[in-house]
């Protein structure tokens, strides 16, 4: 049987694998040592040259599938891990014949839930873990993707400003429908809770969580800020003819959770004095988009929303707010920026994103400050922040594995 791939981005590299051999048995010169999830099927991480993938073994049929639905929602714009190819027709040196194999781009900076425990993340960082898994899912339903199997362990995390975005890994038992009913969102709501449940209980089980956590306010958690982000992206408001004001304060409160507004649909009764209101929200990146269309960098939600709030405290300090805000974007991203992520030594380069490391920085001043009583410079607490606090972080570009 000849071996045939499939990619969406063609390297040839990916050709000089050892396919003849089963995935459990390939060695450190091709996996290396990047922490993973845990999977059904067998799953390594491999790097060819500048080019780092996630290999799954799999029934040739779910491969294809999984590869055309991921590349799906690569087109629709949603947070997943971007397909690379499928490779069918795979034999070992009896002539047997292997499992094909699923390719997908392993997405940078990012860790899988037990490796962010075994980072150092506590019982204090649930909340935002869970926000980041109701966000991901929420707009998965949004775009009317049924997931069948919503669970930590088939997500991959980034860190957001603090906080965390999550991104779908496996869409193995995904599916697009033309309409998503109430009754499936529910069913992924009900999975969603009952896998994290026993998610988190294994995680106390492996002492990675502390026992005073209570799974069960966890996953109530859960639920209700699915339900509570569901109805503010979606529910229909009504009220009177002299309170067009909360029209804008409605879509000034979706931008605030990063997402735009595509349309309203707006209905007044016969007499106009009574309105009601419903949105349609569309991707989310509100916050992310502003920021590029000023600098092009392309960061997180609320990684933009901070420095967005940035570039608009630097307006001020300055008195710039009566120039061009592009001109300001740019000028703070050469003046401030960039000048502090090249005081970044390669060492801590592996260590978090850049744009999280000006975050963490932010933060760092505000603490030196207080300490100090006095504002402290950003460049002297980006000084002080890289040696006393990222040089001793892990590293999450490449780390050990579990």
């Amino acid at each position: 049987m000849a071996l045939r791939i499939v990619a969406s981005r063609p390297d040839p590299a990916v050709v000089t694998l050892p396919w003849s051999s089963p995935l459990e048995d390939w060695t450190n010169e091709y996996v290396v040592p990047l922490p993973r999830g845990l999977s059904r099927h067998v799953v390594r991480i491999v790097r060819l040259r500048e080019r780092t993938y996630a290999v799954k073994e799999t029934e040739e049929e779910i491969a294809f599938r999984e590869y055309r639905l991921l590349r799906d929602l690569q087109r629709m714009g949603l947070p997943a891990v971007v397909p690379q190819g499928v490779v069918t027709g795979r034999t070992d040196g009896d002539g047997e014949v292997l499992p094909a194999a699923l390719l997908t781009q392993h997405l940078q900076f990012s860790l899988p839930y037990r490796s962010l425990f075994s980072h150092g993340l506590t019982a204090d960082n649930l909340p935002s873990l869970v926000d980041a898994l109701v966000v991901l899912l929420v707009r998965l339903h949004l775009a009317d993707f049924f997931w069948g199997d919503v669970s930590l362990s088939n997500v991959l995390f980034r860190r957001d400003a603090g906080g965390f975005a999550a991104y779908l890994v496996d869409a193995e038992t995904g599916e697009l429908k033309s309409s998503l009913s109430d009754n499936m969102r529910e069913y992924d709501l009900t999975v969603a809770t009952e896998n994290v449940f026993a998610e988190l209980l294994d995680l106390q089980a492996s002492e990675s969580l502390t026992d005073e956590v209570q799974a069960h306010e966890i996953i109530e958690m859960l639920a209700g800020r699915y339900h509570a982000l569901w109805d503010e992206l979606t529910a229909e408001e009504q009220f009177s003819a002299d309170e067009m004001w909360r029209i804008e304060q409605r879509i000034e409160r979706l931008n605030d959770l990063g997402f735009d507004v595509d349309e309203l649909d707006i209905i007044t009764d016969f007499d106009g004095d009574e309105i009601r209101i419903q949105p349609k929200v569309v991707e989310l990146g509100h916050h992310r988009r502003e920021l590029q269309a000023l600098t092009g960098l392309n960061v997180e939600d609320a990684q933009a929303r901070r420095l967005l709030n940035d570039i608009a405290a630097f307006t001020a300090t300055l008195d710039l707010g009566r120039e061009d805000r592009q001109l300001v974007a740019n000028r703070w991203l050469n003046q401030v920026y960039e000048p502090i992520i090249h005081l970044v030594p390669s060492e801590g380069r592996g260590k978090l994103e850049p744009a999280e490391i000006f975050h963490e920085i932010l933060v760092h001043r505000w603490y030196l400050s207080e300490r100090a009583g006095h504002e402290i410079g950003i460049f002297e607490t980006a000084r002080d922040y890289i040696d006393s606090v990222l040089l001793t972080k892990p590293d999450e570009a490449v780390a050990a594995s579990e």
